[in-house]
Parts: C-alpha cells; sequence; structure tokens
C-alpha cells in the first residue's frame, strides 16, 4: 500500500524539507492521487504535502524534478506531468519541458502542439503505471 502525504509528513520535520526529502512525499501524495486519474495544479501539490510558504511552489518545482529525474533513471512515466498550471490551461509549467528535454525525452517547444502530445502521453503513462483501475459496482 502506498503512504499518503500526510503518513509522510507526520514522520518528517521541517529539517527535512530536502529536495530529496520532499520529493518522496511528494512521489507519495502523488501516487495516493494516480488512481483518480485527474491532474492536479502546483499549489495542490503544496497543500497536500503541507508546505508553508515562502516558496511552496519553488520547493514543489524543486521536488518535480527530482522526481523526473529518479522516473528517467528507473525509465518510469513522469509522475510529475500529474502536476500543472492553473495559468497554461491544462499543462505543467514550462521548466516540466526543460527538464524533460535535459532527461532526453522531450526535443520541442514548450508552447506548442509538441507539449501538448509530450503531455499527454506522459500524464496517460503516468496514471496506467501508478493508478489501479476502479472496480465497478457490482450489480
Amino acid at each position: 500500500m502506498t503512504a499518503t502525504a500526510w503518513e509522510v509528513a507526520v514522520t518528517t520535520t521541517v529539517g527535512d524539507n530536502t529536495p530529496e526529502t520532499l520529493a518522496g512525499r511528494l512521489r507519495a501524495h502523488l501516487q495516493a492521487l494516480a488512481t483518480r486519474r485527474f491532474p492536479i495544479t502546483y499549489q495542490q501539490a503544496a497543500k497536500g504535502m503541507f508546505l508553508s510558504p515562502p516558496n511552496t511552489v519553488h520547493q514543489v518545482t524543486e521536488a518535480l524534478e527530482q522526481l523526473m529525474a529518479e522516473d528517467a533513471a528507473g525509465d518510469r512515466p513522469f509522475i510529475a506531468a500529474m502536476v500543472i498550471s492553473r495559468a497554461r490551461g491544462g499543462l505543467p509549467a514550462p521548466g516540466f519541458f526543460d527538464c524533460a528535454a535535459r532527461l532526453g525525452r522531450f526535443a520541442g517547444d514548450a508552447n506548442c502542439l509538441e507539449a501538448w502530445a509530450f503531455h499527454a502521453v506522459e500524464i496517460n503513462a503516468a496514471f496506467a503505471f501508478w493508478g489501479t483501475p476502479s472496480e465497478l459496482p457490482q450489480e
């Protein structure tokens, strides 16, 4: 069973807010949400990890880049694709695409149709990899 962000958060302290620790908490949070097959915003990710200002979105961004590096190394879909920017109409921030390019997975423009196509593939792969289909009610 996957731990929730709350379960991970209660076992860490504010001093444990290194990018690696935050990445672990964020992965646990995103894995718990993967079955919903619905993205969340950067702000929702910060709230789900119980982060306090200042710089909550920056902390989330650093954790997401750590997750992307881990997923690339493990040849897994980017779980970070589940986090989107409210200002970009359903796409992650440009930094997501920059990081994916540095990791050798994306070679396009973060503001073009290539980004939409890449993100659609990644988010659906992430949902399939970490989420389990919900069971239909028995009749």
